[in-house]
């Protein structure tokens, strides 16, 4: 291994998938992100990437190479900050839920930076979690415990979810008195093609042949949507109840769930991954 910079633009094309904007992101050109790849794969013996749909996904020695060089990342971020005993520094990139991410995590987020200035935390809320089993993410909170030998999962939170509507619609339209009585009304969703988990299906659960007639992707844009009176929908108590513009709709019919905190086994226990997932422990008692 010749030295740090080619680790650090290999740890940057792992990041970004892709060599362009992993090129933007250091300020080099493309070309010279090219040549130290090529040369640090000639280093290793072996490929750091595999081709995916126009992105660079990394192969198996891949993989093991980049915990290695986030620990030396962590180390040079350390001594840079002027406090060489430090192992709080780093990147950790975590996959979570919308919701989750912007009523709970990011609220959070001043204090964590606070106690934790040398750790630089990415919060990925695509549609659909990152995998730590393919080092996409370092930590995942998902919403079922996933099976793979690789992968630690514990439970963060249980949470309830209910049925919501605005006062205006519900004078306008009628409070259903039972799950068969909201047929009649407008319900509000994801767009079933477009969900990622099973534990999102709502409303099969609560009702069979329950249809969505406005759908959204994206839990915010539904709970935006149900707080401008278009329809009745489905929304985590610790969104609706910090809403006072939302009233609860057949209060008796709750849904419960869970999420579920997931990293790799070979980082799980690096420092900075630890103070991320103490931070968010303490954060997600806000859920239950």
């Amino acid at each position: 291994m010749r030295n740090w910079d080619d680790l650090r633009i290999f740890v940057a094309v792992a990041r970004a998938q892709r060599i362009a904007p992993a090129a933007r992101t250091l300020g080099v050109d493309v070309t010279t992100v090219s040549r130290r790849l090529a040369r640090l794969e000639g280093d290793v013996g072996a490929p750091l990437f595999e081709m995916l749909g126009g992105e660079r996904r990394l192969s198996e020695a891949g993989q093991a190479l980049l915990a290695h060089a986030e620990t030396i990342e962590a180390a040079v971020i350390a001594v840079t900050a002027g406090d060489p005993n430090s192992a709080l520094a780093g990147h950790v990139r975590l996959s979570l839920a919308e919701g989750l991410a912007t009523h709970v995590v990011a609220p959070g987020i001043a204090a964590f930076s606070a106690g934790h200035p040398n750790i630089r935390l990415d919060l990925i809320t695509a549609s659909g979690f990152l995998n730590p089993s393919k080092r996409e993410a370092d930590i995942a909170v998902m919403l079922a415990r996933p099976r793979n030998r690789h992968l630690r999962a514990v439970k963060l939170a249980d949470y309830q979810l209910g049925l919501y509507a605005t006062q205006a619609y519900l004078d306008a339209r009628s409070m259903p008195d039972n799950a068969a009585a909201l047929e009649g009304h407008t319900l509000i969703s994801y767009v079933p093609e477009h969900i990622h988990a099973v534990e999102l299906d709502y409303l099969s659960e609560i009702h069979d042949g329950l249809v969505a007639q406005v759908r959204s992707t994206s839990i915010n844009v539904q709970h935006a949507m149900i707080r401008s009176g278009a329809g009745i929908g489905i929304l985590p108590n610790f969104i609706a109840t910090r809403d006072h513009s939302l009233v609860p709709v057949l209060p008796g019919v709750t849904l419960g769930r869970s999420f579920w905190l997931v990293t790799h086994e070979d980082t799980h226990a690096t420092p900075r991954i630890q103070a991320v997932i103490e931070w968010l422990r303490g954060v997600a008692a806000a859920v239950s």
